[in-house]
Parts: C-alpha cells; structure tokens; sequence
C-alpha cells in the first residue's frame, strides 16, 4: 500500500507485514507496520532496505527499534550520527539537546516547545513595548 492508504486501510488479522522499500520517514514506516500486532497482538514487519536508503532515515528506525525494545539489525547498530559520536547515556544513544530516543536535535519536541516560548515571549514583550526604550 502507499503512504497514503496505510494511513487510512484496516485488514483484520494482519500478522506479517512486508515493506518492499523503506519509506521516506519514519512516521511513514510506524503507520505501515501499524497495520499488524492489532489489538494486544502480536506481529512481524519486513522491511527491504538497500544503501540507497538515507541514512537519517535509518537512524531513525534504529532509534524507533530500540525504544520499542526490539532487536536491532547490526547494520543499523552500527549506524551512528555525528551527535551520536559524542552522545553517549549509559549504553543508549539519541537527542543531543534532551538525551531521548528516536528523534535528532532538529525534530526534537522539548526544544521545540522552549523555542516556541521563547518567540511568544519576544511577540508579547513587543506588544507591551510603550515607547523606543522598551527595546
């Protein structure tokens, strides 16, 4: 199926999932192998995956794989980013800002949300902001 359809498709009792390439994200990825291990069940995905495959993508599997607690392929253990090279938690990688898995500083949602407060902040200071001193 698409990216699009295994978004939106329901099949019961999906058991094995098989992915003929790997999509362009992980998001994409989660919502295709979504479609087995239903309802407390459990399921297996196949995910065909050659060196033409983006290598931030793949971190990003290795990262979803290992906060799932599931086996990691060796190929993609030993995958690592610049920010993992001097990220080091214990025998964990991941976020150089927050130390979580699965996503890189650039998709990180806790600096996201700082920096987001950080420009509401600056909005409403300049709204109160009375005269040329304020600034």
């Amino acid at each position: 199926a698409t990216d699009v359809a295994s978004k939106g498709l329901d099949f019961a009792n999906v058991q094995h999932v098989i992915n003929y390439d790997m999509p362009d994200d992980v998001e994409n990825y989660v919502h295709r192998i979504g479609r087995t291990g239903r309802s407390g069940r459990t399921g297996i995905a196949t995910t065909f995956i050659n060196k033409a495959n983006d290598e931030s993508v793949l971190l990003d599997l290795k990262h979803l794989l290992i906060e799932a607690n599931q086996k990691v392929p060796p190929f993609l253990a030993e995958l690592q980013s610049e920010n993992e090279k001097y990220l080091d938690l214990g025998d964990e990688r991941g976020c150089s800002y927050c130390g979580g898995l699965g996503h890189r500083i650039t998709d990180c949602p806790k600096l996201e949300a700082i920096q987001n407060k950080q420009a509401s902040n600056i909005g409403r200071r300049d709204y109160l902001a009375s005269n040329a001193a304020d600034y």
